[in-house]
């Protein structure tokens, strides 16, 4: 990568630290923006039945939503409209495979216990139906707190405390009924399933098999272990689970050598709180430079086949991954929006090469391999806060994407770091300067 396009990057990103958050602020303050929020958010949403809900939030006579508004409060329990109930359906810890056993909260169980436990701190997750009383439910497990998960707080890791840690995280799927009592969770269903920092998953799309992406134990840099730091999420019209990974940069360490600009852009650092790094080479970036490189994509599970390989879908590109909202085109085509939640960073379009076929399931699991991705840059005259906008596309020999700016490759394309204006051939990838 061209050393003058790095630190003209640096420069661009104190200066356009977030050229959307400037255009609200510009035209908008926030706290007017959210006063009058169910009107602008009914016309940004016009074209979409979710206008017609938030609009009714601000009518207190609307009967839509069918319940009576709570007052604010700062009470240490949960709030709800009268006639609810808030019950826990399972917690961290609770075991949900075959032989697991019961929370111990101690703090001292170890990492096989963990392994067939619900994981820790939980973000995105999604419904899939069985029955109108029952289904699956995919759950996001997206980091740990060790002074809970841990009698030492932290503070005295072992080996098999790494493994723990590894195994409280990434996705947790479990089966869920409803009975006369409420939805409770199905300890040892067949559908019941961990997936954590350690299994085994396909890279796939552009990507895959690329060298930046090859590792001293997995030569095809196509095999890769685990995912973590699992914030938001989406689901496919064909039945799958997308998981997305966000801040994956806490957990690697890079202890002795000098980083490159294309970690420090990451945020990767000489130390990781996590620590996985004393334990487990493959978080040592010294020792495994590429390792960064095979997280920070959106996984794809099937949910209903719990002997599935997850396929991490390089396609989607390469940040840190908030959502991943999914919608089929008048076309036929599939678009997922993407979002990196990253301060002052983009918002993402991938569109699929082929078209969706709602008659023919098995045609559908691969749309996510292949596709075209757009980064969004917006525009706004001083003081307005409708704008207009468009959509770059980022293919290899496109918008500044050539070799003579750096790029050799599709994958090293879809492999980003955090693309700024195109004024300028902005650095997106992981190469080392």
């Amino acid at each position: 990568m061209n050393k003058d396009l790095l630190q003209a990057d640096s420069a661009m990103h104190s200066e356009l630290d977030s050229d959307f958050s400037k255009i609200i602020d510009a035209g908008l303050s926030r706290r007017r923006f959210l006063q009058g929020g169910a009107t602008a958010m009914g016309l940004f949403l016009a074209a979409n039945p979710l206008a017609e809900a938030i609009a009714a939030t601000s009518n207190p006579q609307s009967k839509l939503l069918g319940f009576t508004k709570v007052p604010a409060s700062t009470a240490d329990t949960f709030v709800v409209p009268e006639g609810y109930v808030a019950k826990p359906l399972i917690s961290w810890g609770d075991p949900i495979l075959k032989g697991a056993p019961a929370f111990d909260e101690s703090g001292t169980q170890p990492a096989s216990a963990q392994a067939g436990q619900f994981g820790d701190n939980t973000d995105g997750m999604t419904f899939f139906p069985l029955s109108d009383d029952h289904g699956l439910l995919a759950v996001n497990n997206e980091y740990t707190n060790y002074p809970l998960l841990f009698d030492h707080r932290g503070e005295a890791m072992t080996a098999d405390d790494v493994k723990k840690a590894q195994a409280a995280v990434g996705v947790s799927i479990f089966e869920i009924k409803r009975s006369a009592d409420g939805w409770k969770y199905s300890k040892e269903s067949e559908y019941n399933r961990r997936i954590t920092a350690n299994t085994e998953m396909m890279l796939t799309g552009p990507a895959a098999g690329d060298n930046l992406l090859k590792t001293s134990v997995d030569a095809s840099g196509k095999k890769v272990l685990g995912t973590f730091n699992n914030c938001a999420n989406g689901e496919t019209p064909w039945g799958t689970y997308l998981t997305c990974e966000e801040n994956f940069n806490g957990f690697f360490a890079k202890p002795e050598g000098e980083q490159t600009s294309h970690e420090k852009r990451y945020g990767l650092k000489k130390d990781s709180e996590y620590q996985w790094f004393k334990f487990d080479d493959r978080f040592n970036i010294d020792k495994e430079p590429n390792e960064p490189n095979r997280h920070g994509w959106v996984v794809e599970i099937d949910p209903m086949d719990p002997t599935s390989t997850p396929l991490k879908r390089t396609a989607l590109g390469r940040f840190k991954h908030e959502n991943a909202a999914v919608i089929v085109a008048d076309n036929g085509h599939v678009v997922v929006y993407l979002g990196d939640d990253e301060r002052g960073e983009h918002i993402y379009k991938f569109v699929s090469k082929h078209t969706f076929n709602a008659a023919d399931k098995a045609a559908n699991r691969n749309l996510l391999e292949e596709g075209t991705l757009y980064v969004a840059r917006f525009n706004a005259e001083p003081g307005e806060v409708k704008g207009s906008g468009e959509w770059i596309e980022l293919t290899y020999g496109k918008n500044g994407l050539t070799k003579e700016n750096g790029f050799n490759s599709q994958a090293e394309v879809r492999s980003p770091v955090k693309p700024r204006r195109l004024l300028v051939p902005p650095p997106w990838i992981v190469r080392s300067g």
